[in-house]
């Protein structure tokens, strides 16, 4: 079944890719519409699956992923008109080049084709990912987590009927419901041109040994947070709770903190109070437990990513040896150093080789939406065509157009005839 859409879509994404801007910020229009006059169908399909989450024992924390409320709906339809705001990322000229008289290159901006992005459990996720393709004129297979099915039904249904109002192709969009859908998807190599897991480690390393589609993304989001032997304290605390509390069930919430050892004392008892305040369980070395009353860590903790309201504790004597514990077990995704020595900040931001590097901020803002793309379709931790928070950037690749009037290249073999001439 997946295979047989993905084929559909392969033909009609040079259609999707020549449609004109006004069209596709048209069809997100139509999106907004439609979500905003549903809200009640919406949130009543949404109570449904919260309720079978409930009896089906899912943590608080993933259940609160899965809520879709009038605020969500409020904040993700802002989201996609931010977006239509943005400027069309299609058709750009990035080169233009004039090889010879008559012979002029260009290089341009190009949807990828058809993109198959698997997600977890949260309806906000959808609504991102579908707007992105349109906008950057992408065909997309939507395969979202079980718990949110009901959920997720809706919003599709209502986002298809809403392209097709707006004239996009009939078979643009596709929403796999069944868990070997995502089998089946990973074997449209030639009809699916990139695919985007988003999940647990083992998830997105099965689909990556598993297809031999180009895939993009992260593993784990095991982010972590340095606080130099000089910080402000009030600063500190404020930033290292938001990061952890602000929404524990997300890959850039803080799950490890490195404390100096000239501010732990300092650091530390008042943010333990914090952290009982807002019912967080600190688990540390023992060095920290001689500071503050907490759990003790283990050497995996250091490593694993909670999605919860736990949070692990160690000290070092320098940032050069919290650099190195980040670069060597941290996940690529966001770290954080905190510091009023404006020179550390440099030598972190430089020297830890994540995709998103901060300086006295909350790792929470380490999103599409809020670095203004509009939204995000994933975060890559890889180095090769996108990093970090996919926006439009990471869903375009690029094209040469070569324009020539009758040349040959026999005329030009010894070289010599070339008249290279940048035009842009």
């Amino acid at each position: 079944m997946v295979k047989d859409y993905a084929m559909k879509m392969k033909k009609a994404a040079p259609i999707m890719g020549t449609l004109s801007s006004e069209v596709r910020n048209n069809a997100i229009q139509e999106a907004i519409k439609a979500l905003l006059s549903n809200k009640k169908a919406i949130i009543e399909e949404n109570q449904k699956d919260i309720d079978e989450a409930i009896r089906n024992n899912i943590s608080q924390a993933i259940i609160k992923r899965l809520v879709f409320d009038d605020s969500k709906i409020e904040a993700v339809t802002k989201g996609l008109a931010d977006l239509i705001e943005l400027e069309d990322p299609l058709g750009k000229v990035l080169l233009k080049r004039q090889l010879d008289e008559g012979l002029i290159l260009h290089k341009e901006t190009c949807p990828i084709g058809v993109i198959g992005v698997i997600f977890e459990a949260r309806p906000d996720a959808l609504i991102q990912i579908a707007s992105l393709c349109i906008k950057s004129g992408n065909c997309i297979i939507l395969k979202g987590g079980s718990e949110t099915k009901r959920t997720n039904r809706i919003i599709f249904t209502l986002l298809h009927e809403a392209v097709q109002k707006a004239g996009l192709p009939l078979h643009c969009m596709y929403q796999a419901e069944a868990r070997s859908d995502v089998d089946d998807l990973l074997q449209c190599e030639g009809y699916v041109d990139l695919i985007i897991p988003r999940g647990s480690n083992s998830f997105v390393r099965y689909i990556m040994d598993n297809t031999r589609i180009p895939v993009i993304g992260h593993a784990d989001g095991l982010t972590n947070i340095y606080v130099d032997k000089t910080f402000d304290l009030k600063k500190a605390i404020d930033i290292i709770v938001d990061s952890k509390i602000q929404y524990v069930a997300v890959c850039n919430a803080v799950e490890n903190l490195i404390v100096h050892r000239e501010a732990a004392k300092q650091l530390l008892p008042g943010l333990n109070d914090e952290f009982k305040k807002n019912s967080v369980v600190v688990r540390g070395t023992d060095e920290v437990r001689e500071i503050i009353d907490c759990e003790k860590a283990d050497e995996a903790d250091f490593t694993r990513e909670y999605l919860d309201y736990i949070i692990s504790i160690e000290l070092v004597d320098s940032i050069e040896e919290a650099i190195d514990i980040i670069n060597t077990l941290g996940s690529h995704h966001t770290d954080c150093i905190i510091s009023e020595d404006l020179s550390a900040g440099d030598k972190f931001m430089n020297l830890v080789d994540s995709a998103n590097v901060f300086m006295n901020c909350s790792t929470r803002f380490s999103d599409g939406y809020r670095y203004g793309f509009g939204a995000e379709v994933g975060v890559s931790t890889g180095k090769i065509h996108a990093r970090g928070p996919v926006g439009l950037e990471g869903m375009i690749t690029y094209k040469y157009k070569l324009y020539g009037n009758g040349h040959m290249v026999k005329d030009y073999a010894d070289g010599s005839r070339f008249k290279f001439k940048d035009i842009i």
